[in-house]
């Protein structure tokens, strides 16, 4: 009744249900003598990382230690999971990018419909992944913080870089209507016009790495700011305050405000001019 309540909430909201994502994997195992089903056993591994387990031994122990009754939930038909050994040999042997694909598609099916959407393009090395002398697994990932998960990602391997994972990256995106941004990397002229081609938008950082980019930019804002200021200057609305100021102070007379002023500064001289008017007025 539960996974009937569960399938038909995930039809109503439009989001795919995970276990039955997980169950479209391709499995690279013999049909003959499979004892744990794919999805239980993904489903095991999502659950375990998901509380913080970050080993095959660790995800091994969290199905003992929740025992049958979780194990007979996600699948497992005996309510008994598997051992890290038998872990160990099927993810050697899993599609990882028909895993990646199903884990995207249940996220895509989260996302809100009909929204401009954040996509956040990140390089970084996957945590745990470096053995030795060996370098760790450098990946490329469009993570979405509206839903935090990672849409998509890709390995960057020795033959290529980030600015090409990302191209590539872009290819599988939904990017129509949505804004991606990124860091100084990603800046790159290829880069912003795959994403407005795609109907996108984007906004990267610029550092010195384009350092005639840089400059072009600083130009174009301290252009716009000297407009606005000359704008602020001679403003239509501040001219016609002007005049109307200009009008109620009158003709010939002394401009308003100046005459207040010599008579703070200099009192002698103005009680000089009121004698001056006023001799005037009786010689007319």
């Amino acid at each position: 009744m539960g996974q009937v309540a569960v399938q038909e909430a995930s039809l109503m909201s439009g989001s795919l249900n995970l276990l039955e994502v997980l169950g479209q994997v391709p499995d690279p195992r013999n049909p003959k003598g499979v004892r744990y089903p794919l999805s239980a056993i993904l489903s095991l591994a999502v659950l375990a990382m998901l509380t913080g387990a970050k080993s095959y031994g660790a995800i091994a122990q969290f199905g003992r230690e929740r025992g049958a009754a979780l194990a007979l939930a996600l699948g497992f038909r005996h309510g008994k999971t598997l051992s890290k050994s038998s872990l160990a040999s099927l993810f050697a042997r899993l599609d990882v990018t028909a895993f990646e694909a199903a884990l995207s598609r249940w996220v895509a099916s989260r996302l809100p419909k009909d929204q401009p959407l954040h996509i956040c393009l990140d390089g970084k090395t996957a945590r745990g992944s470096r053995d030795g002398d060996v370098p760790g697994h450098h990946l490329v990932a469009a993570y979405a913080p509206a839903v935090q998960a990672v849409l998509a990602q890709l390995r960057v391997d020795a033959k290529t870089n980030e600015h090409k994972a990302a191209l590539e990256l872009l290819g599988i995106l939904p990017l129509k209507g949505h804004i991606i941004t990124g860091d100084a990397m990603f800046c790159q002229r290829d880069i912003c016009a795959k994403i407005i081609e795609a109907g996108g938008d984007y906004l990267f950082t610029v550092k010195d790495n384009q350092p005639s980019l840089a400059i072009d930019i600083a130009a174009g804002l301290a252009f716009e700011d000297e407009k606005r200021r000359q704008a602020a200057a001679f403003s239509p609305l501040r001219t016609a305050a002007s005049d109307e100021r200009g009008a109620k102070c009158g003709q010939g007379s002394w401009p308003c405000g100046d005459q207040d002023t010599a008579n703070d500064e200099n009192p002698d001289q103005a009680w000089a001019v009121e004698r001056v008017e006023a001799r005037l007025r009786v010689d007319a």
